[in-house]
């Protein structure tokens, strides 16, 4: 009995705490959702309880642990470490190391790369889509077609890189030729956000390789999963070809991380897509260096309906629009402007298609509409839910937070209110609908355009001449300009991207490939005389 007040005790003590906290962390780790059987596919993905967030052809990370969580059910997935600015600064010093291997290699060369890329996707797609719906909240189909946009643009910039290039131009002195040669910027950092953790940064990934770019990703906090599977995918691929993993970096991280790509000028261009204000912060400082920015922000974007409209196409349209990934896609419809002669029926239609909307578990094949990404986004619903009330509005349906576990709200519509009430030109990204009565074709254009956002926006007419005027100058402002289609649901052959406060980026197929590299005109005299242009004299 002595023996105990000797330091002997102590160490006893001391083990007791240390097997005390060996055991709390057990229990935590147990309680993740990736330990639990019906999750063990996510293993099939890499991934495990404690997840490194930094790749640079090694893994890492030594900064904040962070948590994921279901939306679905608000419990933790698994856990991810961060970058610290150390392990950033380093990653860009080996991405910049391996741009010099990775630029030499003839661009063909180089989508082969791409299309290796595209077939490991399509091997791990439906995991990927399930990852997604888990850690994202977007419904199983949605999240399997964005994988699928990665793959599509894997398959677009395939066959670009045996195309691009420049024009050989006519001088006007002789003996002389003109060239447009086109080279990459060097390294590109792309900023993604959490409602498409894939297909954005698939847009970016692959048309900058081709171009003969490297890249490094922040992806969003709350989808660090999503970023760490995706990276293993293609660093596999790049480690399976004896290439630097340097070439596809990835750097796990918060604001800190996403303000080190803004202002570094090691960082050739950087691609932000996000909110508005935040794009705001980023344009900012990459323009104080001078440097290169692709931003893709914010949309509220409109559906307008003319009474000779094919009816029958407006509904589902409507629907799929502004409840599609909960109403968190940049074109989701958020405002509906309808001839006043179909008003009252086209909302009574809408009605009764927001009550048939099965809303649960995104993992479910037969759900129509998952939960909102996080708690704080159940919270902007009700605050504009309530705004637009005290501003006028009435709630045809929805309105409420669903009370069962995870973020799920239901799909509103708000009629009532002004064109230019506040809380109308306001992007809440949520499922929530403004729909908003017109007369002529001159008030419903000039509303669509009145807004500070100009990404999607749609018509639905039969009028021939009215279609071409919606396409004119005097039409739609926005990148994207729909006839008898939705707002959201681009495809990945033409540029996406938006104007005014939605930033003026283009992301995805067309010749958004320039953004990705810097061109010289080059002028060649292979003669032996020195003609000047303009026919100029210097003697």
């Amino acid at each position: 009995m002595l023996l105990l007040a000797f330091p002997l005790s102590r160490h006893f003590v001391l083990k007791r705490k240390i097997f005390s906290s060996c055991c709390r962390q057990i229990s935590a780790m147990s309680t993740l959702l990736i330990n639990q059987p019906q999750y063990a596919w996510l293993k099939e993905l890499g991934l495990k309880e404690e997840n490194d967030g930094v790749y640079n052809g090694a893994w890492g990370g030594k900064g904040e642990v962070v948590t994921s969580y279901c939306p679905a059910s608000n419990l933790p997935i698994a856990r991810v470490r961060q970058a610290t600015l150390e392990e950033y600064n380093e990653t860009v010093t080996k991405a910049k190391e391996a741009w010099k291997i990775w630029a030499d290699i003839p661009a063909p060369k180089r989508g082969e790369i791409v299309r290796q890329i595209g077939d490991a996707l399509r091997k791990k797609i439906k995991l990927l889509g399930h990852l997604e719906s888990l850690e994202m909240g977007k419904i199983l189909v949605e999240g399997v077609g964005e994988v699928q946009e990665y793959i599509d643009i894997c398959d677009y910039a395939v066959g670009l890189s045996r195309i691009i290039g420049g024009p050989i131009l006519p001088s006007e002195r002789p003996g002389h030729a003109l060239i447009e040669q086109w080279n990459p910027v060097g390294l590109v950092g792309i900023i993604t956000a959490f409602n498409f953790p894939v297909a954005v940064y698939g847009w970016n990934n692959a048309l900058a390789l081709i171009c003969g770019d490297v890249c490094l990703w922040k992806g969003a906090p709350t989808t660090s999963l999503t970023s760490v599977a995706v990276t293993k995918i293609v660093a596999q691929v790049l480690e399976d070809n004896n290439l630097p993993g340097a070439i596809c970096s990835l750097t796990c991280g918060g604001a800190d991380i996403g303000n080190a790509i803004a202002k570094d000028e090691r960082v050739d261009l950087v691609s932000f897509t996000g909110s508005t204000n935040v794009g705001k912060q980023v344009a900012l400082k990459v323009q104080e260096r001078f440097g290169r920015k692709l931003l893709e922000l914010g949309g509220n974007n409109a559906i307008v309906v003319f009474e000779d409209a094919d009816l029958n196409l407006v509904t589902p349209s409507v629907l799929f629009a502004a409840v599609g990934t909960a109403g968190q896609r940049c074109t989701t419809a958020r405002r509906l402007f309808l001839q006043e002669s179909i008003h009252d029926d086209i909302v009574e239609k809408l009605s009764k298609a927001y009550a048939q909307v099965r809303i649960g578990d995104p993992c479910e094949p037969d759900t129509l509409c998952g939960p909102l990404h996080t708690k704080q986004a159940v919270e902007m619903f009700l605050s504009a839910v309530e705004q637009a009330k005290c501003e006028g509005g009435r709630v045809v349906c929805g309105g409420k937070v669903i009370d069962r576990p995870g973020n799920f709200v239901e799909p509103t519509i708000m009629t009532g209110l002004a064109h230019d009430s506040p809380i109308v030109h306001k992007e809440t990204f949520a499922p929530i609908l403004y729909i908003i009565k017109f007369k002529t074709e001159e008030e419903a254009f000039a509303w669509n355009n009145e807004v500070k956002q100009g990404l999607s926006s749609s018509i639905f007419t039969k009028d021939l001449g009215r279609i071409f005027r919606w396409l004119g100058p005097k039409g739609s402002d926005c990148g994207v300009v729909n006839v008898n289609i939705p707002t959201s649901g681009a495809e990945i052959g033409g540029a996406f991207g938006g104007e005014k406060h939605t930033g003026g980026g283009r992301e995805s197929g067309s010749d958004s490939w320039k953004h990705y590299m810097r061109r010289s005109t080059c002028t060649i005299n292979y003669s032996k005389d020195l003609p000047l242009a303009q026919g100029i004299k210097f003697q």
